[in-house]
């Protein structure tokens, strides 16, 4: 049995969690039909075969897409962003501050949003977030060119934080947008999560 099965939506992130967990027996499943297919929704045949896909795996499971991530918790999967979200909730509740919420698909702000919603409720406060949609990059990563990406991603974050300084937490809340948290964080005080790690620490760590 693995330690860990994850679904993704795009290759890149095998090696992403592979460099991340390097002792850990991980299996990758990887379907970037599911991404495409969920863009207008998820209806009930692709509700019904992630269901199927993650319920046949064996030993914890781990969703990497946020697009599909209510799908897959419903599968019995572990959200790649719940952790994060929990985090993101408890710094925002202990600095007063908002949490700058930043998404590349539009298809990722209601599922991010909902889950940090719940993230705030399981704290009883309220909500406190702020969009910041970067959906005209999504191309770069289409086309590979995950450089320019992760620098743009990192250059429209820092202009939101000048006329936002009171920001509590930067969460990038695609796993596809993990490469800009260094160039970030770099440049910033301002905590910035992202969502391979904390992941990957939630449930490989010994507890």
């Amino acid at each position: 049995m693995p330690d860990l099965t994850l679904f993704h939506t795009a290759d890149v992130h095998v090696a992403t969690f592979e460099a991340l967990a390097p002792t850990a027996d991980l299996k990758h499943v990887v379907r970037p039909d599911w991404l495409a297919r969920a863009q207008d929704g998820i209806d009930t045949a692709l509700q019904q075969e992630i269901t199927l896909a993650m319920q046949a795996a064996t030993g914890p499971v781990l969703c990497s897409c946020t697009t599909i991530g209510e799908a897959a918790e419903k599968a019995g999967a572990t959200r790649i962003d719940w952790p994060m979200m929990q985090r993101a909730a408890q710094t925002s509740a202990a600095a007063g501050g908002a949490v700058l919420l930043v998404y590349c698909l539009h298809s990722t702000k209601e599922p991010s949003t909902s889950l940090l919603e719940r993230a705030f409720a399981e704290l009883d406060a309220t909500p406190n977030i702020q969009h910041l949609p970067l959906t005209n990059l999504w191309p770069l990563f289409d086309v590979g060119d995950r450089e320019d990406f992760n620098d743009q991603i990192a250059t429209w974050v820092l202009a939101q934080l000048e006329r936002a300084p009171d920001t509590s937490c930067v969460v990038l809340a695609q796993a596809s947008m993990a490469g800009a948290k260094d160039l970030l964080q770099n440049r910033t005080s301002v905590p910035v999560l992202a969502s391979p790690a904390i992941s990957v620490e939630a449930l490989l760590s010994p507890a």
